[in-house]
């Protein structure tokens, strides 16, 4: 009589059994621990793919370096805490220590922070710079403004020092949808009717039309004019249904993502003056 096997496929028990093994758990336990916290509603291939990034960069679940987030049109992706990105860069062997830099206006106000790293096999640093103004959201956190920044500056940093890819922190998994390109947006215009034939003699002249301003100018204007940051109307777009990638500056928008706002503008306003009561 044959028996059957129920036991999980080998590669995925290697993969859990390896993660087990570094923290001296029993496998079963393990991966009922972290079905129930840290990777709650993953799938099998979700939480396969969890513990083998896990694994890759040597993070612990069970001390939330990492975790599961839905993202955007469903599924799970792996995101990584502050805590998790320090260990990262601190951990990597040729990492040679870390500076930042703070940038202030002629007023005293925060603008920007640049992490510098430094790598133990080049003769020259890593420097990226983070801007306040494309990174602050209206969430709680970002109240404390210098140590958040500094937070988004490290992670920055880190990827372009060390490489490190497949993994986002929690702000940037808020912003993750479904790659499936949207149908192209179509811009009405204003179709001129024929008009009937006329003597030459009475031809009326026809007056032209202004050329539309550039809905870019346009929407930096309505911006300055309504005394919002570029992350106030990121927030407010995502909640009014417009998604923007906060990684790109507004200016970089397509045309039609744009318009969208600017039609929507009057909201968006309205929306950022209610939550600022």
């Amino acid at each position: 009589m044959e028996t059957q096997l129920t036991s999980p496929a080998p590669f995925r028990a290697s993969a859990l059994a390896l993660m087990a093994s570094r923290f001296n758990v029993e496998p079963t336990k393990l991966h009922e621990t972290l079905k129930n916290t840290v990777f709650k509603g993953a799938s099998d291939s979700e939480m396969m793919t969890l513990v083998v990034v896990a694994n890759e960069y040597g993070l612990n679940p069970l001390t939330k370096e990492i975790y599961a987030f839905p993202a955007k049109g469903g599924g799970i992706v792996p995101v990584v805490s502050i805590d998790g990105w320090i260990h990262l860069a601190n951990s990597h062997p040729q990492m040679d220590g870390v500076d930042f830099e703070f940038a202030h206006d002629a007023d005293g106000k925060l603008v920007s922070c640049t992490c510098i790293i430094h790598r133990k096999d080049r003769s020259r640093p890593v420097k990226v710079t983070e801007y306040l103004a494309e990174c602050r959201r209206g969430t709680e956190p970002w109240k404390m403004e210098h140590r958040m920044l500094r937070h988004k500056a490290l992670i920055q940093c880190s990827r372009v020092a060390f490489g490190f890819s497949g993994i986002v922190d929690d702000e940037e998994a808020a912003t993750l949808r479904d790659v499936t390109p949207p149908p192209a947006a179509v811009i009405p215009t204003t179709v001129e009717k024929p008009k009937k034939a006329t003597r030459p003699a009475k031809e009326e002249p026809v007056e032209e039309s202004q050329p539309e301003e550039s809905p870019h100018v346009t929407l930096g204007k309505l911006i300055s004019d309504n005394q919002l940051t570029a992350g106030d109307v990121l927030d407010a777009a995502e909640q009014g249904g417009i998604f923007l990638d906060t990684a790109i500056p507004l200016i970089d928008q397509p045309e039609d993502v744009v318009r969208e706002i600017l039609t929507s503008w009057d909201a968006i306003v309205a929306m950022m003056k209610g939550g600022a009561k």
